[in-house]
């Protein structure tokens, strides 16, 4: 490997991990629901081109996750989304996958195809991103409780256990790994 190859993966790996590594949350508790702001109301199309709107899922726990096919953590955290869809569907749970790549679906559908994602994804747009305070980094997550309000807000890579303890925890609990709060 030649210094300059060297040089350049250390770099790309230090961008990696930085990204990684700064990770923002605004996780409010289950019985703090005062403050909470409604989730910003949107209509986007899915895979089929069907509009998909943030109201059609009034009454469930979702997690909104503004992503891209091009986005190392975002490929992290997609297998674990997957996993929750199927767990946590039968009890009120959702995952909404906001695609922000620039070249749309062209590069959307084949990721989806080769990945088995599970769950609704819509392609997004600078409106919807700068309607949910500018998602400036991916991935970008929202946990809003069945109500439509924002419980907490996820900027960067956040560990599979704080998201799932959360969708417990606004689920009624029961959940494996889960701390019941009754």
């Amino acid at each position: 490997m030649t210094r300059a190859l060297r040089v350049g993966y250390f770099v790309a790996l230090a961008m990696l991990t930085v990204g990684c590594a700064t990770q923002e949350s605004n996780a409010a508790p289950k019985e703090n629901t005062k403050g909470r702001k409604p989730a910003p109301a949107f209509a986007l199309k899915d895979a089929d081109g069907r509009s998909v709107s943030l109201a059609d899922y009034k009454g469930k726990v979702v997690l909104l996750n503004f992503w891209a096919t091009w986005c190392g953590p975002c490929k992290i955290e997609i297998p674990w989304f997957v996993e929750f869809e199927q767990k946590y569907k039968d009890r009120g749970f959702a995952v909404l996958g906001v695609a922000m790549d620039d070249e749309g679906w062209e590069v959307v559908k084949p990721y989806l195809t080769k990945t088995k994602v599970n769950y609704r994804i819509l392609v997004g747009n600078d409106k919807v991103a700068a309607d949910y305070g500018g998602v400036d980094s991916l991935p970008t997550s929202f946990v809003i409780d069945k109500a439509g309000q924002i419980v907490s807000t996820h900027v960067g890579l956040v560990s599979k256990s704080d998201y799932e303890n959360e969708i417990v925890q606004l689920l009624g609990g029961g959940g494996a790994g889960a701390k019941r709060t009754d």
